[in-house]
């Protein structure tokens, strides 16, 4: 997926922190009406390319385009853009609608305007009938749409948030994060989205950059990297993976992966040469049956029931896999011997870190 025309490029962008290089030379491109999520554990430099769009930072090196404009070296003020933080930063001594009118009022809007635009944004989010409360009377999700609020009456052209919902509980997540995607869609919003949430990047995003030591790892579509990780470590990070360390080797026009003295059938990305490798397979992918036909055999060493699936460890010649199963009534019990049933396309071949 190729986002055309650009809301934001980054063109050999480099940042640095007295030594210390918080990110390498880096171009990316987002989209008009894109939804990206910058996607990586802590330390990976998905907080500082945020900022550096938001004018937080400034480069140490390149450029940074906002809307086709050179912005590279213009303050946060100076810029299009508009940051939902992850303490969600409302005064406490406002109401919900002052907190949303503020950034109205300070770019010197007439009062009666810009509380009829406040008003407007608000009742989109459904939060209008709290307009009166102070964000201490709000609940989590209330103050995280009071700060959605006043980003958008500010009519961004690139909307971010960090981390907006750390602060919520699962079942709030879920639904705040389906409210926002839902947002972005309808209003057809620019949005840069910061997260370590793997399910949160999955669920709200149309691409996702990868971000490990400052670089960009990976870059696409959910199901693309969900389904066809291009490294071990992509395979780690997005989504529950077995990751067994191997050597791709092909006979007679078939790929096998190898791994203590055992083959397993493959279908490896196009190209991909022989030698060491990963394989990643997802526990979903697995299922548990009958020796006879079976990819694997193995024993099932412990359970655990979930509600909604079983979780198995089985301990296999490649080592010890995790297995999701849906079936719950016809999983064997703990120290069954097994069979272990994958489709050569579902072992997907990686290369490794």
């Amino acid at each position: 997926m190729t986002p055309s025309p650009a809301a934001v490029e980054f063109q050999g962008v480099v940042k640095r922190f007295g030594r210390v290089v918080a990110l390498h030379p880096l171009d990316l491109t987002i989209g008009k009406a894109e939804l990206v999520t910058l996607l990586g554990p802590s330390g990976c430099g998905k907080t500082t390319l945020l900022r550096l769009i938001a004018g937080l930072e400034l480069p140490s090196e390149g450029m940074i385009r906002i809307d086709g404009q050179d912005v590279t070296g213009r303050s946060a003020n100076q810029r299009d853009v508009s940051l939902v933080f992850q303490s969600y930063a409302l005064f406490p001594h406002m109401s919900a609608l002052e907190n949303v009118c503020y950034g109205l009022l300070a770019s010197g809007m007439k009062k009666p305007q810009a509380v009829a635009l406040a008003k407007a944004k608000m009742d989109l989010l459904g939060i209008a009938d709290y307009a009166d409360r102070l964000s201490s009377e709000l609940s989590g999700g209330q103050q995280q749409r009071v700060a959605v609020a006043r980003s958008l009456v500010l009519e961004p052209a690139v909307l971010m948030f960090d981390e907006p919902l750390s602060n919520l509980d699962a079942k709030l997540r879920r639904k705040v994060r389906q409210d926002i995607r839902d947002l972005q869609q309808n209003l057809k919003l620019t949005v840069v989205y910061v997260t370590h949430d793997q399910e949160e990047a999955l669920a709200v995003s149309d691409r996702i950059v990868v971000m490990q030591k400052g670089r960009i790892e990976a870059m696409g579509t959910p199901r693309e990297l969900y389904e066809a990780p291009v490294s071990s470590f992509v395979a780690d990070f997005i989504g529950d993976a077995n990751l067994i360390h191997g050597e791709l080797v092909t006979m007679q026009g078939q790929h096998f992966f190898r791994a203590d003295q055992v083959d397993v059938r493959v279908v490896p990305p196009p190209g991909m040469p022989d030698g060491a490798v990963a394989l990643a397979i997802r526990p979903h992918r697995i299922r548990i049956g009958e020796l006879e036909g079976s990819t694997l055999t193995g024993k099932i060493l412990r359970q655990a029931y979930l509600g909604s699936r079983i979780e198995s460890v089985v301990l296999t010649p490649l080592g010890e896999l995790l297995v999701f199963s849906d079936a719950l009534l016809s999983v064997a019990e703990p120290g069954s011997t097994v069979g272990l049933h994958f489709a050569a396309t579902d072992a997907r071949v990686a290369a490794r870190e």
